[in-house]
């Protein structure tokens, strides 16, 4: 368990998986998701089985308020322990709030931020959202995240092709922004 500001990071449970289901399913949130199907249960609980509990390259957590609510899931996939990097994944499903103003969002990721460099020495934490994602882009830059580059006409959404923006940030300007002397 990790505490950080407003929120705890938990390991996710099996009577996690309807809520998580729910919101991955939930069109406003989904288009922020690769994953573009909706979910039944099956796929969720083969998700939670072979990725959350067999998969040693990614590591999910349930976001829970200061009172243990559910109100969302992140985690660091695609964990190359040779490379030392992941991919941040990262929603808050409550309400449909997904980048929160009320900072669950922020937390989660400063949070999962400093255990991914901290407790596991990755040296590169990158993600990829999609050109529309403004929510997510601001929240990135605000904690340190550089933008590394463009892949076009990755997305198709909503009758249109978008691009994706491939973010990440690294050990030393992470170290150098929450750790300065």
């Amino acid at each position: 368990m990790i505490r950080y500001g407003k929120i705890i990071l938990r390991a996710i449970e099996t009577e996690d998986l309807p809520a998580l289901k729910n919101w991955r399913n939930d069109k406003e949130l989904r288009k922020h998701f690769r994953e573009y199907r909706e979910l039944n249960n099956e796929n969720q609980l083969r998700w939670f089985e072979k990725k959350v509990v067999q998969d040693n390259s990614t590591i999910m957590f349930a976001i829970c308020d200061k009172d243990n609510r559910l109100i969302g899931a992140c985690g660091l996939c695609y964990i190359n322990w040779i490379q030392r990097s992941a991919d941040l994944s990262l929603y808050v499903g409550l309400d449909g709030l997904y980048i929160d103003e009320e900072g669950f969002a922020e937390d989660a990721t400063k949070a999962l931020m400093k255990y991914a460099f901290h407790e596991l020495g990755l040296v590169k934490i990158w993600t990829e959202i999609y050109e529309y994602d403004i929510k997510k882009k601001s929240l990135l830059s605000k904690l340190g995240f550089s933008v590394d580059g463009l892949l076009r006409k990755q997305h198709f959404y909503d009758g249109t092709w978008w691009n994706s923006i491939l973010l990440s940030i690294i050990d030393e300007d992470y170290n150098h922004k929450y750790h300065k002397s």
